[in-house]
């Protein structure tokens, strides 16, 4: 199990215990964090789960591929650290995770 914290756009924070191999996003879900719709389920077809991923954590999440980079074009204000939270796989060394949700999804 890992922990990540959600930020909301507010600021409130949400601290969540993630079974691993589950996703980012099906944790929020779970877990009620506002902000994250996840139209598709998780199948990587809209951006309407989209958070930033804290800066200290965007090398141990890594890169998009190029199927999310491609939906990420549909996604409000985008920036470097940007990921589909349904694209992030929960493992023991996303621990700590950090990561926040935009003010709106895409």
């Amino acid at each position: 199990m890992a922990k990540i914290t959600y930020v909301a756009f507010d600021g409130t924070r949400f601290d969540v215990e993630a079974e691993d191999g589950s996703t980012v996003m099906e944790n929020a879900i779970r877990n009620g964090v506002p902000g994250i719709e996840a139209e598709c389920g998780g199948a990587c077809a809209c951006a309407t789960c989209h958070v930033y991923v804290d800066e200290a954590w965007t090398d141990v999440v890594g890169e998009p591929e190029a199927m999310e980079e491609d939906m990420l074009d549909f996604a409000y204000d985008v920036r470097p650290n940007s990921r589909l939270s349904c694209q992030i796989r929960v493992s023991d060394a996303l621990d700590g995770l950090v990561v926040t949700v935009p003010e709106r999804q895409g």
